[in-house]
């Protein structure tokens, strides 16, 4: 098992950085606010926290959800416009530092494609770094399910988006930050993880991480060392 100081070192010589989007990149949950914005949200938050208690697979979890939330196409495209996701504060400036040192940063979420497409505009990531779930609609726009044939729409999807990468690009070191254990379980095939308490703490997570974080100042600091 690698010390701190040897993932701090993978870390500032990382070839590419994964984040996680839902209460790492951004300060909410997407799910939760679609189904608050949809009127359904007190019983999809209810089954959330089901979910992370780990009794249920995460694709169960996910079909259940959506199947109480059923979004059209109009209410996914009016929660972005009406209620954007808020970024966490530092993240803007800490992906612009990896780009400025070519660092490839990719955005690996649960969340849905739409969503996090909007989040990674902002971040200046290109859409083809990009992996998230995708939700179907029929040509009236109702909703029609979830693609199930990606990878971060089943358990155990983060990791194989890094070994997809680490194959296609020829990644040496791959670095994964998030708030939650489907991140954690990415490392490996990731090479180091880094566990993110800025919005949200998950227990399990923060006594686990051997790197802990609750600000992304500290990973820019980290940068600033080399």
């Amino acid at each position: 098992m690698a010390s701190l100081m040897e993932l701090k070192e993978i870390f500032r010589s990382a070839d590419a950085v994964c984040f996680d989007v839902d209460s790492t990149v951004i300060r909410e949950e997407g799910i939760d606010e679609l189904a608050k914005f949809c009127g359904v949200g007190d019983a999809v938050a209810e089954m959330t926290r089901r979910a992370m208690g780990g009794t249920v697979t995460f694709k169960a979890a996910l079909t259940a959800r959506l199947g109480l939330i059923r979004p059209s196409y109009e209410q996914v495209q009016k929660l972005i416009s009406d209620n954007p996701p808020q970024l966490t504060p530092g993240i803007r400036e800490l992906v612009s530092r990896l780009h400025q040192r070519g660092v490839q940063v990719f955005l690996v979420s649960g969340g849905f494609q739409s969503i996090v497409e909007h989040v990674a505009l902002q971040l200046n990531i290109p859409t083809a770094n990009v992996f998230a779930n995708r939700l179907k609609f029929y040509f009236n726009g109702e909703y029609a399910g979830f693609d199930e044939t990606q990878p971060t729409a089943e358990s155990g999807g983060k990791g194989k988006v890094i070994s997809h990468l680490k194959e296609q690009f020829h990644f040496k070191k791959v670095v994964m930050i998030g708030d939650g254990a489907t991140d954690m379980e990415a490392c490996p095939p990731g090479d180091c993880f880094i566990g993110f308490g800025g919005n949200v703490v998950r227990n399990q997570v923060k006594e686990k991480a051997k790197w802990y974080i609750t600000h992304f100042d500290e990973l820019l600091k980290e940068l600033e060392e080399r």
